[in-house]
């Protein structure tokens, strides 16, 4: 009886609930060590990149515009082109000293330009900058050419524009390249082919150039490319791939050295021209005067000055003899 008064008790202990908070705090801990490896991770391949990348991306992202530069590469864009030369990091700028700009300002500068005093034809002038230079493409449209067809003739309207350019280009060190282009239609004449036409009409554009102030020297070179360089390369026949392309380029005309002007070596000694009478008349006197001169100096020396006077003067004293 004794055994049947007793009370057992049964604890169930019910598993898999985490407490109030049940298990977010994982979710959290594992985002937040992603976060930290990604960090880690980003740091280390900024560590790896050369300075000059670094440079480059620096200045990408200070000037950077969501709604102009989305999806363009940051190594051809920027406001200024950051390369190495040697173990020196160099910003490239355009011209010198008060005339000084930057690829982003002269491109500016000659957008401007066009479409004050040609706007007729901003349509085929078209201004951007190609491999840390400034390039100025002149570009056919149909029913709009820059040369004659079949010949490298420039139109009035090509040579509006290239004085435009001229006159904006010529007060700047820069070097310039001209090239010329054409689309992929072959020439009716048969005569030459697209690489001599696009030859000459580079030669074109470049004698147009220095007509309107541009130095010779400055011209680094002038190249046809035919149709191998195409601008709207899903259509070879477009006349938009019939241009001129006017690039100013980072390096720059040597100035000569400045020339110094020679010293002159001291005059050499002449030689001895014997006395004039006049002269030895001179050098008499002059000897005959230092005898005198000496004479008076000795008398100076018997009686010295010493300078001591009596305040009254001196009386005899005469000897008492009665005393």
């Amino acid at each position: 009886m004794a055994d049947k008064s007793k009370s057992i008790i049964i604890k169930k202990i019910k598993k898999g609930h985490e407490g109030h908070h049940g298990g977010a705090w994982k979710v959290a801990y594992a985002d937040f060590v992603t976060a930290m490896m990604a960090f880690f991770l980003l740091m280390w391949l900024l560590a790896m990149v050369s300075p000059e990348k670094r440079a480059a991306l620096s200045e990408y992202f200070k000037h950077f515009s969501i709604f102009e530069k989305a999806g363009q590469s940051f190594m051809m864009e920027g406001q200024q082109q950051v390369l190495e030369k040697g173990h020196e990091m160099k910003t490239f700028d355009f011209g010198e000293g008060t005339i000084s700009l930057s690829p982003e300002d002269l491109k500016e500068k000659l957008k401007k330009a066009i479409e004050e005093k040609l706007r007729a034809l901003r349509d085929q002038a078209v201004v951007d900058i190609f491999e840390g230079g400034v390039r100025i493409q002149l570009v056919d449209l149909e029913g709009k050419s820059m040369f004659l067809p079949g010949s490298a003739q420039l139109t009035p309207s090509a040579k509006e524009i290239l004085k435009l350019v001229g006159e904006n280009i010529k007060d700047l060190p820069n070097k310039i390249a001209v090239e010329g282009h054409t689309d992929a239609s072959p020439l009716k004449t048969g005569r030459i082919t697209n690489w001599e036409l696009s030859t000459d009409r580079a030669s074109s554009a470049r004698r147009e150039l220095e007509a309107n102030g541009i130095d010779p020297v400055r011209i680094a070179r002038v190249v046809g490319y035919a149709d191998t360089e195409l601008l709207i390369k899903d259509d070879p026949h477009d006349p938009r791939n019939r241009r001129i392309s006017i690039i100013l380029l980072q390096s720059k005309v040597e100035q000569p050295p400045k020339v110094q002007e020679p010293v002159q070596p001291p005059a050499a000694p002449t030689a001895m021209q014997p006395p004039q009478p006049s002269q030895l008349e001179d050098v008499k006197k002059t000897q005959v005067e230092k005898p005198a001169a000496k004479q008076e100096q000795k008398k100076d020396t018997a009686k010295p000055d010493i300078g001591i006077k009596p305040i009254k003067p001196l009386t005899p004293v005469t000897p008492d003899i009665g005393k």
